[in-house]
Formats: C-alpha cells, structure tokens, sequence
C-alpha cells in the first residue's frame, strides 16, 4: 500500500510499476523506485484529466471506468489476460494481478488465514 493515496490509486500505481502489493518499500531497488515513481506521476495525472469538468455526481463512474485492477476481481488483466486477484485483511483489500506484479506468484488471501491455525 502507498501511505496518502487511497486504495483504488495504489492498486493501480503498483500494478502499472509491476510491483506486488506486499513489496516492503525499504527493500525496493533504485529501478523499481524510478517504476513506482513514475507510476505516480502517470496514473494520477490520468485521474486528474479524467476528472475535470465531471460533476460530482459522475466523478466516482469516471474514476472507475478508466481502472485496470481495482475492483475488477475476476475479470481478466488488461495487460496480460489473467485473472485480477484479491487480498483482504481486516477491514480492506487490495486486487492486484499475478502475472504483472508478483511473477505469477498468487498471494496468500489474509481472510482465511487466522481460520487454518
């Protein structure tokens, strides 16, 4: 997750920069830094252009018409094809795609987890 930017955006900025949404940002090397910054700077200027001149009662619709994976969990990625997948724990969730962002790897949903111990 990326601290100030709401759910939707932070599915979206990791999955354009490819990193997995459990990526500890400590650990991030200088190539995937420069992605996710990029990424920043991409996808919320898209959502700005997108917004403006919407009025606020079409901003929500236009804000999800141009996502990739947020709140499109299984349905196919835009990207590669394969199927959004989705994390939750707690009181929130986070969709993401395997293929782009983790090498394919499906993590592990934190729902279910606290019930198989």
């Amino acid at each position: 997750m990326i601290a100030g930017i709401g759910n939707a955006y932070s599915d979206e900025i990791l999955h354009v920069a490819k990193i997995s949404p459990f990526a500890a940002a400590a650990k991030l090397s200088e190539e995937q830094l420069a992605a996710l910054h990029d990424a920043v700077v991409s996808v919320l200027t898209d959502a700005v252009s997108r917004s403006v001149g919407q009025g606020a009662a079409t901003l929500k619709g236009e804000k999800r018409s141009g996502l990739r994976v947020h709140a499109r969990t299984g349905l196919p990625c835009p990207v590669c094809g394969d199927t959004v997948r989705e994390v939750s724990f707690a009181d929130k969730s986070f969709q993401y795609c395997a293929t782009c962002q983790t090498g394919g790897k499906v993590l592990a949903d934190r729902r279910m987890s606290r019930l198989l111990k």
